[in-house]
């Protein structure tokens, strides 16, 4: 049915390319390739170029000086799977029919088979998928009759080597899609299982993403391809590789953060050999901000982690919070051939805005039979090349319930309730009838509560949120539908 409708929306296009087979084959090599890079659990100041003074990440450091380093950029959700769908579908988690902000190993649900992915939207312009890291968007088990629409092959990736959910969990499996494996369902083969307790393969997660996409990259020279690449780390437990290990200045959790550098370096290396780095879009980002809940516990699950969770500064918070410091999280895009790059961007962004630019950029038509929350924001990247029409920023920040929280307007901030994983409301208290207003961009820590000298401001925004809640209650979702 999924598939149908997306044959009978390209239709007119697919008609067009018959018809004129040269001009569409010409085409189809000048779209630019696609590389997304999603870090797991990585806070703002992870990184070298955000200020970290002891973990190098150096590669990193270039993406940003050839690209465009996003100083606002925002994740939907803090936490996995909806922030990951957001991520595949520019539409707000309340949409996606999930309930939660995470759905585990025994989950009945998943990622919906009508919506449109990123992967599907590019693979019907052409485009070669790959998926190399962690799903966390369904898993086939007794609760869903082991359905084949809860892993990767059935919404647009060609092929797939990663973990069905975070690796702490402890029945995760590490799979690999193969057209002849039966295990646990058909297209896939069980690598590993029962992660974490399986320390090698715990400890291989980077290493063999990174192959596996540096493979995919190479085999697809002579085609535009997409290649999606959500690791596992830093999310506790961390694992790194032998030749990682004790390397840096900031114990395991720089350990790991300079492996991950040095994965994305063997990938932007393998562009470069091939010959297609100018025309390769590559975007980098995380999550949502670091598990901070663990950041003073010395006896927990994972075992002493008061030195192995990242750091959120200089935002509050992290992980399962609608602080900012559990939203707001590095964010790159780089594209030589198009972009200029070491440039410092202030607009702020989000996740959502990614479908919608990479589609089109790559010439994908936008359903029409469901809200995409997302923007173009091609004006930003190439502001020489195309006029804004994005208009002022607003994004709601959804919480454990796929509910919105917060809403954030131009560079302001309203919270109608305070969630965190910690417990912890900072001396505040949020409702809907007494709601916090902070300027983000002035107070960078949500400290001081303006929300009595902006009484108007207040009213705007709360109308806003309550309206866009309403929109996404009445559109439902496709869980409602079928």
């Amino acid at each position: 049915m999924k598939k149908m409708r997306i044959l009978i929306a390209l239709l007119p296009y697919l008609l067009l390319g018959n018809s004129c087979s040269h001009t569409s084959e010409q085409e189809t090599t000048q779209k630019p390739n696609v590389v997304l890079i999603y870090l797991d659990d990585s806070g703002y100041g992870d990184y070298e170029h955000n200020g970290n003074p002891a973990i190098k990440t150096p590669h990193i450091t270039q993406l940003k000086q050839g690209g465009i380093n996003f100083t606002q950029f925002y994740v939907s959700s803090p936490a996995c799977s909806a922030s990951r769908y957001s991520l595949l579908t520019g539409r707000y988690p309340g949409r996606s029919g999930l309930g939660s902000w995470v759905i585990g190993p025994n989950s009945e649900k998943h990622i919906h088979e009508d919506e449109l992915t990123l992967a599907e939207g590019l693979k019907s312009v052409g485009y070669k998928t790959g998926m190399f890291g962690k799903w966390h968007l369904g898993t086939p088990n007794q609760n869903n009759d082991f359905s084949e629409l809860t892993l990767p092959l059935a919404h647009g990736f060609d092929e797939w080597i990663g973990t069905n959910v975070s690796h702490d969990y402890d029945i995760s499996m590490l799979l690999k899609s193969d057209p002849n494996g039966k295990n646990p369902i058909p297209g896939y083969n069980l690598i590993a299982k029962d992660l974490p307790s399986d320390k090698l393969a715990s400890e291989s997660l980077t290493g063999v993403c990174t192959k596996a996409a540096v493979d995919f990259i190479k085999r697809n020279k002579e085609n535009p391809f997409f290649a999606y690449i959500p690791y596992n780390m830093p999310h506790l437990g961390l694992f790194v590789s032998d030749k990682y290990k004790g390397t840096s200045r900031n114990g395991v959790l720089g350990d790991v953060m300079e492996e991950l550098d040095a994965s994305i370096g063997e990938i932007c290396q393998a562009l470069e050999d091939i010959g297609v780095k100018e025309n390769t879009i590559v975007i980098l980002s995380s999550d949502n901000g670091p598990w901070i809940r663990f950041s003073d516990q010395s006896e927990s699950k994972y075992g002493d982690t008061r030195l192995q969770v990242g750091y959120a500064t200089p935002f509050r918070d992290g992980k399962g919070s609608t602080w900012e410091g559990g939203h707001r999280v590095a964010g790159i895009i780089n594209w030589p051939a198009h972009i200029n790059g070491n440039r410092n961007e202030q607009t702020p962004v989000s996740t959502l805005d990614i479908l919608p630019t990479l589609f089109a950029i790559a010439g994908v038509e936008l359903p029409a039979d469901r809200t995409i929350d997302g923007r173009d924001i091609r004006s930003l990247l190439m502001p020489g090349e195309y006029k804004d029409t994005s208009g002022e920023f607003e994004f709601l920040y959804s919480y454990a319930d796929n509910q919105p929280s917060a809403i954030r307007k131009g560079p302001w901030k309203l919270h109608v309730r305070i969630g965190s994983q910690t417990g912890n409301n900072y001396g505040f208290e949020a409702s809907r009838e007494k709601p916090l207003l902070f300027q983000v961009e002035k107070d960078l820590g949500e400290r001081i509560d303006v929300a009595e000298q902006e009484p108007e401001k207040v009213g705007e925004m709360l109308s806003d949120l309550e309206k866009l809640e309403q929109q996404i209650k009445e559109e439902g979702s496709f869980w409602d539908k079928n």
